[in-house]
């Protein structure tokens, strides 16, 4: 989530005063301590335009953040997406999912596009939505197949795949869980793949990827015949921003197809060119069986996300005869809706048209150069890790020690840059000591001016936070 800054000014109209004030009247924020607002205004975002917001009190910022939850990857104030939107919803807004629409058919052909290897496109409305259906479908083919006892699924620990109860339970984030179990059975966790705080105390080049080899560990305490699919995301997200090292997934495939394992990789936050191809999965060498996405896929624009299968997996829902129960049975309302499919066709298509996945790659490349000076500059940055628009710096009050700085010190050096017009992201109440890495996910059209503008904000914040940790010292 973005670090929203105090927004208590004297400027502004009775308009945005009385919006201000309605929204602190009538809203329950995300993420959000409201006793906050007593003592200062919400931020309330009135207008977008490429890579910058404006708030009610006409304060404009860099939106390094993709929306604060890295979704706008094409920018804001894209006419041709609203007008695509408004025209579809004029022409045919609704029809269950049981039917198709000229829109649906249109944009899973698309996106099979992008994913040769995969078959077929289930749609949904969140990303959490989206992998509750790959969990269903996993827990059913159990049943169907055998007796149900291969209905586990297996998760990766940092890694974040949705708010509902089914898909926290899938979470390997400690503070995003604590007060919501009891949780769903059948979920088991194996180890992180953070070389800088590797789980095994080793380092990369003098080990043996243990962090990718602790699955076939959990496959075989848990036993073989009870596990259906492991789920991943393919760089780490809120988690720290953790891209595996190259010899990771191979390793994981290889072990899955060892042991009849369904590999579901959740691109929600990857997936539609944040790392510089269509999906982060396609940085390595993997072939997963589903593939689930949200965010990016129409940039915020409508509510839209997606449970994509390979054909293989497909058609063994069609081997079933009905009179068993044999097909999927699973419905969500407002996949139904055509503005979701409507606005990422254009999305994808402004997205080839700019050639966006170019730009993410040099910007990328301009980024993590700056990040790595940054770490040079500030004793406070432990470790610069990233790939793409996609970046994460952890905080350490010891490089030596590698000590994680206090979540307040993560938070204020993200209030300093929203002060000087930048917003940024941060791990946000996710571990118990660990929620000190600084977030970055520009949209995908962003220039080498806006890098250096995010850069120069992140070098002053820190050179701040610096002074403040040495003033409590």
């Amino acid at each position: 989530m973005i670090q929203t800054a105090d927004t208590n000014t004297d400027s502004g109209s009775n308009l945005d005063q009385d919006i201000i004030q309605t929204d602190r009247e009538t809203v329950w924020h995300h993420l959000t301590q409201h006793t906050q607002f007593e003592t200062s205004d919400p931020m309330v975002i009135v207008r977008g335009e490429g890579m910058r917001v404006t708030d009610a009190r006409g304060r404009e910022f860099l939106d390094a953040t993709s929306g604060g939850v890295w979704s706008v990857n094409v920018g804001y104030g894209r006419t041709e997406i609203a007008d695509a939107v408004r025209e579809q919803l004029v022409e045919m807004c609704y029809f269950a999912n049981t039917a198709g629409s000229i829109p649906g058919a249109k944009f899973a052909a698309k996106l099979l596009e992008k994913l040769p290897q995969m078959g077929r496109v289930y749609y949904s409305n969140s990303g959490s939505e989206a992998n509750e259906k790959a969990y269903k479908m996993v827990r059913q083919l159990a049943h169907m197949e055998g007796d149900g006892r291969k209905h586990k699924i297996i998760y990766r620990d940092r890694d974040y795949h949705g708010t509902t109860i089914g898909a926290l339970s899938s979470t390997g984030q400690f503070e995003r869980k604590e007060q919501y179990g009891p949780f769903a059975p059948g979920f088991v966790s194996f180890k992180h793949c953070c070389c800088y705080r590797c789980p095994f105390g080793k380092s990369y080049g003098n080990c043996d990827i243990e962090c990718a080899r602790d699955l076939e560990t959990v496959i075989q305490q848990e036993g073989p015949d009870t596990v259906g699919a492991v789920v991943l995301e393919p760089i780490t997200a809120g988690g720290g921003v953790i891209p595996p090292v190259p010899e990771y997934f191979p390793i994981i495939q290889q072990i899955c197809r060892k042991y009849d394992v369904l590999l579901h990789i959740d691109e929600v936050v990857c997936g539609l060119g944040r790392t510089g191809e269509w999906f982060g999965h396609q940085h390595y060498d993997v072939a997963p069986d589903i593939v689930t996405m949200a965010k990016g896929v129409a940039s915020g624009y409508a509510a839209i996300s997606c449970t994509v299968t390979t054909e293989s997996l497909f058609e063994r829902f069609k081997a079933q005869p009905q009179e068993r129960l044999g097909y999927f049975r699973d419905i969500s309302t407002f996949a139904g809706c055509t503005a979701g499919p409507a606005a990422g066709l254009v999305n994808v298509e402004i997205i080839e048209r700019e050639k966006l996945l170019h730009n993410v790659r040099e910007r990328g490349a301009q980024l993590m150069r700056g990040l790595e000076w940054l770490k040079q500059e500030h004793e406070l940055v432990g470790d610069v890790r990233g790939v793409g628009l996609f970046a994460g710096l952890e905080l350490v009050s010891d490089r030596d020690r590698r000590t994680p700085v206090a979540e307040q010190l993560a938070a204020a050096v993200a209030a300093h840059c929203a002060e000087a017009g930048v917003l940024i992201g941060r791990t946000n109440r996710s571990f118990k000591e660990f929620n000190n890495t600084l977030c970055l996910s520009p949209a995908l059209i962003a220039t080498a001016a806006d890098i250096d503008g995010i850069l120069h904000a992140l070098d002053q914040s820190l050179a701040r936070a610096s002074n403040k940790q040495a003033a409590i010292a």
